[in-house]
């Protein structure tokens, strides 16, 4: 049949308008809607095991788990009703041997019950003792009363002093004693219901830093027991890496030219998994399928400087370097926080023949001359100039976004634009359409959109709920990723809040929850 020219005109005009519809696509005109929210504090369903004691499947004690006495008289040690039991009627000291050693790992003891006097906790030493670094929570009668943190080198002790607070409050030493350790620092929990509260909070690595490679290569973990006519039952002991008390700095990994890593349909992002303050924080990888609300935490990341230190460093952008057939990016140095008269902040760059996705990873780190308050790097192969090009914030009057190039991934970055007028945070570039643009979260209640790569200020972005209230920081990471067709939805954002762990002493950087919303 023969379709009238007429007809014909009308629909190729039909088909061109749409096409230029759809190529004026602008973040402005997308409407961004709450999918769902969610805090991942110490969340068991993401731990990721390293090391367990589970009473109800030891067979063979000594072997499994050997113990070390260190008094005279020693305590009673025996397994019933699948819980192990540590009991004295004299003064007896033991430790019992847990699993290896990580300084950003979490331990965590599961006591079901006590009673007399004593302290239960942790112990992380060499071998030979020359070394050890032991957490103590001393119990009266049931009830927490006091936290001490004991370092001892060479059987000299360094330190020995109390950590503990908020323990005004009832604690019975029942329940889940959780260590996060920090690299630099740590924070004790106490978790009988609801929220784990903190009961107590150290930096150390002045006194031992256990961020040295050898520590990880020779230090043991475990359970120590110190009692004065006294019990307790342990219900379960670990290792692993987990969640923390919330998450923060989300950004999708991606390839070397700023397009998504999708992998069996999901997502990758990076996340610094919270601990704290500055330098408390270690670099998370997630995985999530867009179309649900599923996130995962696949693995922790730290980076190695080749000077026998291994840093938690955060903010990183990762990406896959197809041509060099190497992960590579971009991270924040942190950690010099844990010594700032000896280090400085500054951008680092970062590289791996593995995945560093998975488990437990060492990505070598390289400073290239980005020295200073500058933070939030997001770094792509721009193809249509043979640039590589990093957008990031510097603290100009307070943070500001700027966009460098180079003719390398990894030095000789010169800026080409900004500052811009606003604060900015968790900087980031993405493809809307076929144009690039730069985003932007700020302290002015609102995601900022610029455009790529002179940063003219476009507009900002609409958010159904955005994730803040009246009272809360607004200086989020908007961390908005275009889907291939196919999709139901054709743009996602994983964005987290800025709320604070309840009960940590000083200042502290502990937020937060994760909103997922969908663009359309």
């Amino acid at each position: 049949m023969r379709v009238p020219i007429r007809n014909s005109l009308f629909f190729i005009l039909l088909g061109l308008i749409s096409n230029n519809i759809q190529g004026q696509l602008t973040p402005e005109n997308i409407k961004f809607t709450r999918q769902g929210v969610q805090r991942m504090i110490f969340d068991k369903d993401q731990s990721i095991t390293i090391s367990k004691l589970n009473p109800e499947n030891i067979i063979g004690l000594a072997s499994m788990h050997p113990q070390k006495h260190f008094l005279k008289e020693h305590a009673t040690i025996e397994l019933n009703q699948d819980k192990l039991i540590v009991k004295s009627k004299v003064k007896t000291q033991t430790k019992i041997w847990l699993g290896g050693f990580n300084p950003f790992m979490s331990y965590t003891i599961d006591i079901g019950s006590s009673n007399g006097n004593g302290a239960i906790g942790y112990e992380f030493s060499d071998a030979d003792e020359n070394e050890r670094f032991i957490i103590k929570v001393i119990f009266k009668d049931r009830f927490i009363k006091e936290i001490k943190l004991s370092i001892l080198i060479n059987n000299k002790i360094i330190i020995d002093e109390s950590i503990g607070h908020s323990l005004n409050k009832v604690h019975p030493v029942r329940g889940k004693i959780i260590l996060q350790m920090l690299g630099s620092g740590f924070t004790l929990f106490h978790k009988e219901q609801g929220l784990p509260k903190v009961i107590g909070q150290s930096n150390f690595n002045l006194y031992l830093d256990l961020r040295g490679k050898k520590y990880i290569n020779t230090f043991q973990s475990h359970v120590f027991v110190s009692l004065n006519n006294g019990q307790v039952k342990i219900k379960q002991a670990g290792v692993e890496i987990n969640t923390g008390i919330g998450l923060a700095d989300i950004r999708a990994i991606t390839f070397e030219n700023g397009d998504p890593f999708i992998e069996k349909g999901r997502l990758w992002y990076t996340a610094s998994i919270r601990g704290r303050a500055l330098p408390h924080h270690i670099q998370g990888v997630f995985s999530l399928n867009p179309t649900v609300f599923d996130l995962k935490l696949e693995g922790i990341v730290v980076f190695d400087r080749q000077d026998g230190l291994l840093r938690n460093e955060i903010a990183s952008h990762l990406f896959y370097d197809r041509n060099e057939n190497l992960w590579r990016g971009l991270t924040t140095g942190f950690s010099a926080y844990a010594n700032p008269k000896k280090e400085k902040k500054q951008l680092l760059a970062v590289e791996s023949k593995t995945d560093p996705r998975f488990g437990f990873s060492i990505m070598k780190a390289t400073p290239f001359g980005m020295i200073g308050d500058i933070e939030d790097p997001h770094v792509l192969y721009d193809n249509s100039v043979n640039k590589w090009r990093m957008l990031t914030c510097e603290n100009i009057n307070g943070y500001k976004a700027i966009i460098l190039e180079s003719d390398y991934w990894n030095k000789d970055y010169k800026k080409i634009a900004g500052p811009v007028l606003h604060n900015s945070t968790g900087t980031s570039i993405q493809k809307i359409g076929e144009t690039k643009y730069c985003f932007s979260g700020s302290s002015d209640r609102k995601i900022f959109i610029y455009t790529y790569p002179d940063l003219n200020e476009v507009g900002t972005l609409k958010i159904d709920l955005p994730p803040w209230d009246e009272t809360s920081g607004t200086r989020v990471w908007p961390n908005i990723v275009q889907l291939p067709e196919g999709y139901p939805f054709r743009f996602v954002a994983l964005i987290m809040d800025r709320y604070k762990y309840p009960g940590i002493e000083g200042k502290h950087w502990s937020y937060g929850a994760v909103y997922l919303y969908r663009g359309h």
